[in-house]
């Protein structure tokens, strides 16, 4: 056992020596093409990234510009080290200016995900790559950069190399070195950082873009801050107390220097670049991006956003709006308005709402009529706009209203849509299925509906969405069923003129022409949704083909105004970046005028492009079943009551019965799913409209509710023959003595003998006739009576004529 364990490790000793001997030798190869490190101290030579518009001529902004402030590392606050160090390289001073054990552990992982994947830089590796090494990853980089940090720890005390590395790394916002970022950040010499804001600085140079004050991941900068924190008291550089009284420090921040064009929409395509390039090659790389945006609509959708949001602030305490334009045919995005402005951080203007989840209210409702009307419903399909009890997945009754707090009994779903009632909207994703509607949702790009977090509150705006993707799904409506992902980025070049990237459409069917013109014809429809908003409301476009579908969500938190013409597609939010409420803040008048704005100066200023007339709608095959096919109810022969109009009875004389042809109304779901076990639930307050309805009209078509009620036991006549008495004897002339006794006037009496009919009578009691002439024997007597609602009476005697 011993002699085999020592050859293993004879073994692992001899291929390690050859490693190491491998290693050296390629350094030595590689060292003669390193620069001399004196060029350490004479600044970068670093590439900056362009960044313009679609048309490759408006400069939006330059990423990687370098401004750079040296500055001593002596005149630094201990804790701007200490918070670099615990940050980046915590065994910085015990290290020969590389970690064998994780260069191994980041070897080891790149050659089981075949990829780059995790680095294993200390500070001095980390400086050599920024300053002086190509940003590319490459095993021949690697090895040159172990080189040159073992060579400048040679040559280097330790603080001088934190001071080039402090003076040199990128933070961010074209900011390198620890005084620039210092400067650019806080408006302050390095010198008079705090502990908070040292600490703050220490976290952003990981990941620069992603974790930039002023992008969408404060709350993961702000998590790594107080990670840097707790390693710096863990290590005994500062107190708990201490830690503790930084990370309640309250840090706000300031951009300075540099021109930048739609700033939310360039950090939306910063962000991509590094997720793709990795952030040095971005920063240093020299790339050259056209993106998709139009200019000429940015400035525009700025000034227009900006002048309404303002109005919105004052009238209904509305701070804020964010507005997205794409080109529904490829899903280019067209502009970008993340908020109001930018530069004012009293309102968060840096945040971009475009890419932040909010409740989309009503607006939501087209998604999902667009899946009722695939299983066989369309615009003229009807439904009951009734105060409705359903229960949902949860178990809980729930009891929704319509905006307007009324009700509007029966309508077709043209009008349901197009004045955003809700009660049809909730049936109708009932009629479809939550499921259904997600999956839906997520064709059209929606991806952040958790299933397990939503009820029938859905289509009502129950769940969030991002207002990026809701545009793009509505681009869909706009493009005859075909869904386009938005896109920034039209064409990156490398520093050398090479294509790294160009754009290239990437379609998915996800709509059939038919079901999308249904949407448009209804969203299109002014004088459908006239009643609601007005005839000249904010989503009126005169001479201009556009569709247009409002959100408002509970307390007026979020306004929305979603849209489109043939060729483009526009969507605003409007409200509060704090989810405050707004005071009356409801989307058609809060963002529907942003919305408008720009749909009405596109296609007039640029008709080519973004006006055009929508397609005719096409033919549209509807369900069979009543309601669903446009007719109120099937056709029901029922049995009437001729005097009373209701309902016959077995006590309805013959002659009174009548065989009518009436309606029979109930819930859309009765016939679409008749065993389901919310029928009961939409069927009462269907046959409570139907009974109370006051439609002459409309009534008459209604199967009677009632019962005749006229004839019955208890209206029926009473007789009473007083003389003869049975099985009695004549013997001369019958005298027959009677009572009649009637709740509705008497009509006709008949008297009869032997069936014979004697004498016809119209007269009330006492009843008193002589009958003579009657033949010795037995004899029955027979009394029918009748009154005007031919009720009717029969008793028969028997006696005998001697």
């Amino acid at each position: 056992m011993w002699r085999f364990i020592k050859k293993t490790l004879t073994f692992i000793i001899t291929v390690l020596f050859f490693l190491l001997i491998g290693v050296v030798l390629l350094g030595l190869y590689y060292i003669k093409d390193i620069p001399d490190p004196q060029q350490i101290l004479k600044g970068g030579f670093k590439q900056s990234t362009k960044i313009y518009d679609r048309t490759g001529n408006v400069l939006l902004y330059q990423i990687g510009e370098e401004r750079r402030d040296v500055i001593d590392i002596n005149q630094l606050p201990s804790y701007v080290k200490w918070a670099t160090i615990s940050a980046e390289d915590a065994e910085f001073y015990h290290h020969p200016g590389i970690d064998a054990v994780a260069i191994l552990r980041s070897i080891w992982a790149d050659i089981r995900h075949q990829a780059f994947v995790q680095g294993g830089s200390t500070i001095t590796q980390q400086f050599v790559k920024n300053a002086i090494l190509s940003p590319e990853k490459t095993f021949s980089r690697k090895i040159k950069e172990i080189t040159l940090s073992i060579w400048l720890e040679l040559r280097f005390s330790k603080d001088q190399i934190l001071g080039f590395y402090l003076n040199q790394i990128p933070y961010g916002s074209n900011a390198y070195g620890i005084e620039s970022a210092s400067r650019n950040f806080f408006n302050k010499s390095s010198q008079d950082l705090t502990l908070g804001q040292a600490s703050l600085l220490a976290a952003l140079p990981q990941r620069p873009t992603y974790l930039s004050p002023f992008g969408q991941h404060k709350n993961e900068l702000k998590g790594r801050q107080e990670y840097i924190l707790d390693r710096m008291a863990s290590a005994g550089y500062i107190s708990k107390d201490q830690a503790k009284k930084a990370k309640e420090e309250q840090l706000s921040f300031q951009l300075g220097g540099g021109t930048i064009l739609a700033p939310h929409f360039v950090f939306y395509i910063k962000e991509y670049l590094e997720k793709v390039y990795g952030p040095e090659r971005v920063e240093q790389g020299g790339l050259r991006v056209v993106t998709t945006l139009d200019w000429r609509l940015q400035q525009k959708a700025q000034e227009i956003l900006t002048a309404q949001a303002k109005k919105n602030e004052k009238k209904y305490h509305a701070n804020n709006s964010a507005l997205v334009a794409l080109d529904p045919k490829t899903g280019q995005i067209l502009s970008m308005v993340g908020s109001r402005d930018w530069f004012d951080d009293s309102i968060d203007g840096k945040v971009n709402v475009t890419l932040r989840l909010r409740q989309p209210g009503s607006s939501f409702k087209p998604i999902v009529y667009s899946k009722l009307f695939e299983q066989g419903f369309g615009p003229e399909s009807l439904i009951f706009d009734l105060k409705t009890t359903f229960r949902t997945r949860a178990g809980q009754n729930y009891m929704p209203r319509n905006f307007t707090g009324k009700f509007h009994g029966l309508v077709n779903m043209r009008t349901a849509l197009g004045q955003s009632l809700n009660i049809p909207a909730i049936k109708s994703l009932y009629l479809v299925g939550i499921p259904d509607v997600i999956a839906r949702a997520k064709q059209m790009g929606i991806t952040s509906i958790n299933p397990d977090r939503v009820d029938l509150a859905l289509v009502l705006g129950g769940a969030e969405v991002r207002p990026l993707d809701f545009t793009g799904a509505y681009s869909v409506f706009a493009s005859d069923g075909v869904y386009n992902p938005p896109v920034g980025i039209l064409k990156v070049e490398d520093k050398d003129g090479k294509s790294l990237e160009e754009y290239a459409q990437n379609p998915t069917n996800v709509l059939t022409p038919e079901i999308t013109r249904l949407i448009t014809s209804i969203l299109s429809d002014n004088e459908t949704r006239a009643p609601l908003f007005g005839a000249n409301s904010p989503l009126f476009t005169p001479g201009i083909a556009s569709a247009a579908k409002t959100g408002t969500t509970t307390d007026f938190r979020d306004g929305w105004t979603m849209g489109y013409t043939p060729n483009l597609v526009v969507g605003v939010w409007a409200g509060n970046n704090n989810n405050a409420p707004t005071v009356n803040g409801e989307g058609a008048y809060i963002a529907g005028p942003i919305w408008n704005s720009l749909i009405t100066f596109a296609a007039k200023t640029f008709p080519d492009e973004f006006g055009g007339a929508f397609p005719d709608p096409l033919p549209h095959t509807l369900l069979t079943i009543p309601m669903a096919n446009g007719n109120l109810a099937a056709d029901k022969v029922v049995s009437v009551d001729k005097t009373s109009g209701k309902l016959a009875t077995d006590l309805t004389p013959p002659s009174l019965i009548e065989q009518r042809t009436f309606k029979e109304i109930h819930s859309l779901l009765y016939y679409y799913r008749p065993d389901d076990p919310q029928v009961d639930a939409w069927e009462m307050p269907v046959k409570e409209w139907v009974s109370t309805h006051t439609s002459a009209e409309l009534s008459s078509q209604f199967v009677p509710q009632e019962y005749d009620t006229s004839h019955t036991p208890q209206n029926a006549p009473v007789i009473s023959i007083i003389s003869p008495e049975a099985n009695s004897a004549a013997t001369n002339s019958l005298r027959v003595v009677l009572n009649v006794r009637t709740v509705f006037p008497l009509k006709q009496l008949e008297v009869a003998i032997d069936d014979e009919l004697i004498k016809t009578l119209s007269t009330t009691d006492p009843f008193d006739l002589d009958i003579a002439a009657l033949e010795p024997g037995q004899h029955a007597l027979t009394i029918k009576v009748f009154d005007e609602e031919l009720n009717s009476a029969k008793q028969t005697i028997p006696f005998t004529k001697n």
